[in-house]
């Protein structure tokens, strides 16, 4: 019996927890330069979202100079700085690290179930694209869905994380598309155990106009806070080898399913 919030009745379009977990674990990491598209996906035709598409871009870089204040579009008339550094735990584990973690274990899962997988950056030791070029990067490709994964600086006494889309949204896919991913996602992550934001947004999902990489998006997206890196419970968590492991499992089952669902 599927177990999924797909219910029975959609079997042969969604994928259960137990596939993902499946696919994940039969297949090494695998590594691609910045927006290489996979194409060994492809092989898995049973798969039901196999030859789908995602971009997935694990927020931040590896190293910064002083390029990353130069101003770049916010998409919605204004300018932000092309990147920042991110945050860290109170120990040093830095967010990019985190980020990219995530993001090999997300790509992992969706490759082995069938889905075609781009990244924004190529490695977690040098400069990244500005938010701007990561945004056309990700529409040049017309992905089924456009992640990307980030964890939060709070407050010390919040935690949890939150699904960020673009609010109020500039096109169609910003619109119904880009709320049911969240929605989704939002939904899985707590199935998974984890506890939505106790300080931003509303139950882990958060509408916003100031993310230039929302903004910008012609397909469907959204924007994932983790969790809170200064939160002492938070930060051991997200910098745990199996914390990372169980937020992408949870991350790629919700992809899955969104794109299985009405993303296809």
């Amino acid at each position: 019996m599927q177990t999924t919030p797909c219910g029975p009745a959609k079997r042969s379009r969604c994928l259960s927890r137990r596939d993902v977990l499946k696919y994940a674990s039969s297949v090494p990491v695998l590594l691609s330069m910045p927006a290489v598209l996979s194409t060994t996906a492809l092989a898995h035709a049973d798969s039901p979202i196999a030859g789908k598409i995602v971009f997935l871009d694990p927020g931040h870089n590896g190293a910064n100079d002083g390029s990353i204040t130069r101003q770049v579009s916010d998409g919605r008339g204004r300018t932000k700085e092309c990147q920042t550094s991110g945050t860290a735990t109170d120990s040093g584990f830095p967010e990019h690290t985190f980020n990219w973690n995530v993001v090999l274990h997300i790509r992992q899962a969706l490759t082995v179930a069938g889905v075609r997988t781009a990244l924004s950056r190529g490695n977690d030791n040098a400069l990244g694209p500005c938010i701007d070029e990561r945004a056309a990067t990700g529409n040049s490709f017309r992905p089924n869905a456009i992640v990307s994964i980030h964890a939060d600086g709070g407050p010390r006494d919040g935690r949890g994380f939150h699904v960020n889309y673009s609010n109020p949204p500039i096109n169609e896919a910003q619109g119904g598309p880009s709320l049911r991913l969240a929605s989704t996602m939002r939904d899985q992550l707590k199935a998974s155990g984890f506890q939505p934001s106790t300080y931003r947004g509303n139950d882990g999902l958060y509408g916003r106009s100031d993310l230039a990489g929302l903004n910008l998006a012609q397909y469907p997206a959204i924007l994932i806070e983790c969790g809170n890196m200064k939160n002492s419970d938070d930060a051991a968590m997200l910098s745990s080898a199996d914390g990372q492991a169980r937020l992408a499992a949870a991350i790629a089952i919700a992809i899955a399913q969104g794109i299985a669902r009405f993303l296809s």
